[in-house]
């Protein structure tokens, strides 16, 4: 169906067109042969909305014949008929419309009188359906260019979506090899604590398969699926490990990207906590400043301990997971200090029902 026809505003404004038009067409006869208004205007303005309409079939020629480079001068020839072809209609239809005027007025018919309108109408009618035609291929173009648009935000939802199950992938194999070489060192020395550690790995699978599918969740979510690993943990380093939370009531709801933490803490023990003999504390926090949400995990490290295999990867993970989240304004910062290392992420606090 044509655009035009699809909304009754767009019709009103069309018709109001036309109706102008008629009445600029109306003065050209006056002036080619000089007549009252209301004679001028009474064969002037049916004929522009009739015309007016019947040049919209360009909508339909447009489409069968678009302004390709292979195509160009087969579409022109073929507007170019088109345009003789309506403006003889709209001039046959003229002829017939000023002879019934003449008849309808009981006045003799003025055959010089319409041959000159008629005239003037095929005149002006090639004219007006190619203007017609320019436009619906204008109209055409834009239509394209939407839906290339379109097609564009799709695939980068698709690709951003294709990232984020790449993501959560690499996430629970990374700590899976983490956790059953943790079981391993178990089995001889504490069977009791691999066993624990097994069911404590069970339920921590289990929260990540139901809050990984999802898109985002809430940080109280997020801390909990924490607290699980760090259960499994607690089995495998005791005393060693503490930890210290610091979270803002007004930050626990807040929308973050789901096993958003987890590598973060993860890093915090691998790389801290189990290089020094006596442990320490992980501290984990959460503040929400205005529309901000920042977050932090911090650990102690061992100055002159040697770099350890795959320092960084957790780090990069979580920063292509920022980037996928689709917020400009989410960024992470890693600074490392004497005897500490502190991780910042900082997103927009928002909540459940606000949009990004």
């Amino acid at each position: 169906m044509h655009p035009l026809l699809l909304g009754r505003m767009r019709l009103a404004i069309f018709a109001a067109i036309c109706l102008i038009t008629g009445v600029l067409l109306a003065w050209l006869l006056r002036l080619v042969s000089p007549r009252p208004w209301s004679e001028a205007l009474l064969f002037a303005v049916p004929m522009a909305e009739f015309y007016g309409f019947a040049v919209l079939s360009a909508w339909w020629v447009c489409r069968s014949n678009p302004l390709t480079p292979t195509r160009m001068f087969q579409s022109l020839l073929t507007q170019a008929g088109a345009a003789l072809q309506s403006s003889a209609v709209w001039t046959g239809v003229g002829a017939l419309y000023a002879v019934a005027l003449s008849r309808f007025g009981g006045e003799a018919v003025d055959r010089d009188l319409i041959f000159s309108d008629v005239a003037m109408l095929f005149a002006i009618g090639i004219p007006l359906y190619l203007l017609s035609a320019l436009t619906h291929y204008l109209v055409l173009a834009g239509e394209q260019y939407h839906a290339a648009q379109k097609r564009i935000l799709v695939s980068d939802v698709a690709a951003r979506e294709a990232e984020l199950r790449a993501l959560r992938a690499q996430l629970n194999p990374h700590f899976l090899f983490n956790s059953l070489n943790s079981i391993n060192a178990l089995v001889g020395s504490d069977p009791e604590g691999a066993r624990r550690m097994c069911e404590r790995l069970g339920d921590f699978l289990r929260r990540t398969l139901a809050l990984g599918a999802r898109d985002d969740v809430a940080l109280s979510e997020e801390l909990q699926l924490v607290e699980h690993y760090l259960a499994i943990e607690q089995v495998r380093f005791g005393a060693r490990l503490q930890i210290e939370h610091a979270i803002a009531p007004d930050a626990a709801a807040c929308r973050v990207p789901p096993l958003l933490l987890q590598p973060l803490v993860e890093n915090a023990i691998k790389h801290g906590i189990s290089s020094r003999i006596e442990g320490g504390c992980v501290r984990l926090s959460a503040t929400r400043q205005g529309d901000a949400l920042i977050l932090g995990v911090e650990n102690p490290i061992d100055d002159d301990a040697p770099p350890r295999a795959g320092e960084g990867v957790g780090l990069e993970n979580v920063r292509r997971r920022l980037a996928a989240f689709g917020s400009r304004e989410a960024r992470l910062e890693a600074v490392r200090e004497p005897g500490r290392f502190r991780v910042t992420l900082t997103l927009p606090a928002q909540q459940e029902g606000e949009t990004r």
